[in-house]
């Protein structure tokens, strides 16, 4: 870890949190998902860089040690896509691989989308292609009410239940909840952090200095663009009615990432609809893998990562 390189570099007014490892002429830029930062792509930046690549990873904006916006209530997405390419233009970077999970996802799909050019490839881990717009709307609106995005969709509920602990407390929470496989859902007065148990104990392959990480990062911004992208900025329209992503692209799912029960996500992935919309998708799936597969299985994550990028030429 000693060996990753820490900067602050500006892009449309806001500075950014830059970490780097690896001198290799082709670069892989890592955009983290919730409640996760940079540091969640510790055994992949490692990992890339002694296979020959230049590993980039950042807060997004409003995330860990990077600046919010002026305003953090009114950031979107776009802002994020848009905060990508000013950095790679800062770098000098014209063309990059791209890895996203969870969240992280979406800006890289948008990119992609937007200017292909940019992107010689892009793997997700998580999260199938989708967009902000309509169709995550509508599938929001076949889960229940008590389920986690929407309640966090709710300004004064969602503060009012993080504001309940320290943010050490709410990331164990969090990182508890979602390495489950199965939709849990709250009670109509019950908050969503109440449905973890607080003697449950971590996950084997998170420690107590790796959330001790998250939780002083997260001490730093706070939750406010948390709460905001992704959870309040699904309706954003970012991209045309019929994207597509032609380069080649990598899904990695876990068999037991509780995602694969939203309405319908399973059967977009298996069925192969999703390929009308990234033609050059490979999709992976791993049978013991959870939500955080690239931290709960590294050693896997890395092998796929890695066999996928060595296929990508720039």
């Amino acid at each position: 870890m000693d060996q990753i390189q820490h900067t602050h570099v500006e892009v449309r007014g806001v500075k950014l949190h830059v970490a780097q490892i690896g001198t290799g002429p082709k670069v892989v830029l890592f955009l983290h998902g919730f409640p996760e930062i940079w540091y969640s792509w510790r055994y992949q930046m490692i990992a890339v860089a002694n296979a020959g690549y230049r590993a980039i990873s950042i807060d997004f904006r409003g995330y860990g040690l990077s600046d919010h916006s002026a305003e953090p209530e009114k950031t979107t997405y776009m802002d994020l896509v848009h905060d990508v390419v000013a950095l790679l233009d800062s770098f000098t970077i014209h063309k990059a691989l791209l890895v996203g999970k969870d969240f992280g996802a979406l800006p890289a799909f948008i990119l992609a989308t937007l200017h292909p050019e940019r992107v010689a490839g892009l793997v997700t881990l998580g999260i199938p292609f989708m967009v902000p717009g309509p169709s995550i709307v509508q599938m929001l609106d076949n889960l229940p009410n008590g389920f986690y995005i929407k309640r966090w969709q709710l300004p004064e509920r969602a503060e009012a239940d993080f504001g309940r602990f320290d943010v050490k407390t709410v990331i164990r929470k969090i990182y508890t909840h979602f390495s489950g496989s199965e939709l849990q859902v709250a009670a109509d007065d019950q908050e969503t952090l109440d449905l973890v148990d607080p003697s449950t104990p971590l996950p084997p392959w998170f420690t107590e200095e790796d959330l001790s990480v998250y939780a002083s990062l997260y001490e730093k911004s706070g939750f406010r663009t948390a709460l905001t992208v992704p959870y309040r900025s699904f309706a954003e329209e970012c991209v045309n009615t019929d994207p597509k992503i032609n380069c080649p692209s990598l899904l990695i799912m876990g068999e037991k990432d509780y995602v694969l029960k939203f309405p319908g996500l399973e059967d977009f992935i298996r069925s192969g609809q999703v390929k009308h919309f990234m033609p050059n998708l490979e999709i992976i799936f791993s049978e013991e893998g959870n939500h955080f597969i690239q931290e709960q299985l590294p050693e896997k994550a890395n092998q796929l990562i890695i066999t996928f990028l060595n296929k990508c030429s720039i």
